[in-house]
């Protein structure tokens, strides 16, 4: 529930106003809020009560794509590289594989890139274009905007280096991605 510093109600609120912004109702967020799995960067969570719960929220809202990080968490957050665990322990075992594989379901897996293409904004374009991946999304200037007024919207979490990432941020214009 994002209460790392104490601040789950306010954090909730600040996603449910984000996720407004890029167009996904209120009724579409679901919060997991699980005394096993607390918000915290140096906590890696159980893989296997973490993928039950991604699994089960797949069945019941029949997704057919599910995006997540990959190994590297994008930043290294312990919570990130955790759900790429979990995602990748359920998407590996073999009846889990043919569930996703019969439900049509695809999995793909946010590319991390070293600390200067992560900071180099619009500028990693050439390179992500060039570079092998499975899908690339490159946002519009107006697309971008959107983006960067929803990262305004966690204010709790917007300190002197997420405000940095807003600006600078790759991820704000271009993403990578595998398929699982």
């Amino acid at each position: 529930s994002g209460n790392y510093y104490n601040q789950g109600e306010i954090r909730k609120k600040e996603l449910e106003d984000s996720c407004g912004i890029l167009g996904i109702p209120a009724s579409d967020v679901t919060i997991i809020d699980h005394r096993d799995l607390p918000d915290n960067p140096a906590v890696e969570w159980d893989p296997q009560l973490l993928a039950t719960i991604v699994l089960r929220h797949i069945e019941a809202n029949n997704i057919s794509l599910v995006v997540t990080f990959d190994a590297g968490g994008v930043s290294g957050h312990a919570n990130h590289i955790s759900l790429y665990t979990a995602v990748r322990y359920k998407y590996c075992c073999s009846e889990i594989l043919l569930l996703f594989l019969c439900a049509g379901c695809l999995v793909l897996v946010l590319e991390s890139v070293n600390l200067l293409r992560k900071y180099i904004s619009f500028l990693d374009v050439p390179m992500s274009c060039l570079l092998p991946r499975d899908a690339l999304f490159i946002l519009t200037e107006e697309e971008t905007e959107q983006a960067k007024r929803a990262m305004r919207c966690h204010r709790s979490q917007l300190l002197w280096f997420r405000r940095l990432y807003v600006h600078f941020s790759r991820y704000m214009v271009v993403n990578s991605l595998r398929l699982l």
